[in-house]
């Protein structure tokens, strides 16, 4: 059984999934955090729920964006900032990172099958069992000549690499 302060948090995390983006915006700036303005795009889930109960638990604490199993798939996240985010066991299939800082972005077992990180800098991420079938990396702004071997034996694709054409 929740306790009574989690069962609150819970329903805040769904009240504030069920608004609008505008809405959504509103609220992250009251709580001080608009720059995470990227959670006026999540849709309402249970994994989403579980997210947003972690920033609105102590938004006054938050300095990198915690989004272990958070569910991003199929969104528009261009020239966003992630830049130390936590994003362990996220679903982000079909988004699109284009532009977007992800230093020391952690992507243990992420599911990236899809996505689009071209033009991403990507410098000291990390990609432990990432699914990375068919995600574009583009030129690969700062992954290590290791890492990009490793994603493209995983079925990553670079767009100046002679072994993907």
């Amino acid at each position: 059984m929740l306790s009574i302060l989690t069962q609150d948090l819970r329903n805040s995390a769904i009240q504030f999934l069920e608004q609008s983006p505008s809405q959504r915006l509103q609220t992250l700036r009251q709580l001080g955090i608009a720059r995470y303005d990227f959670l006026t795009k999540m849709r309402l889930n249970d994994a989403n729920i579980n997210c947003i109960m972690r920033f609105l638990q102590n938004p006054s604490q938050l300095k990198f964006p915690y989004l272990v199993g958070a569910d991003l798939s199929g969104l528009i996240l261009d020239e966003v900032n992630f830049i130390r985010g936590n994003l362990s066991r996220a679903n982000l299939h079909d988004s699109s990172f284009v532009n977007a800082d992800l230093l020391f972005a952690n992507f243990t077992e992420a599911d990236l099958r899809n996505a689009n990180l071209s033009g991403a800098t990507l410098n000291e991420t990390i990609w432990v069992n990432a699914l990375v079938d068919e995600c574009n990396f583009g030129t690969a702004n700062g992954l290590s000549d290791f890492q990009r071997k490793d994603l493209q034996l995983r079925g990553a694709r670079f767009s100046d690499s002679e072994d993907d054409n």
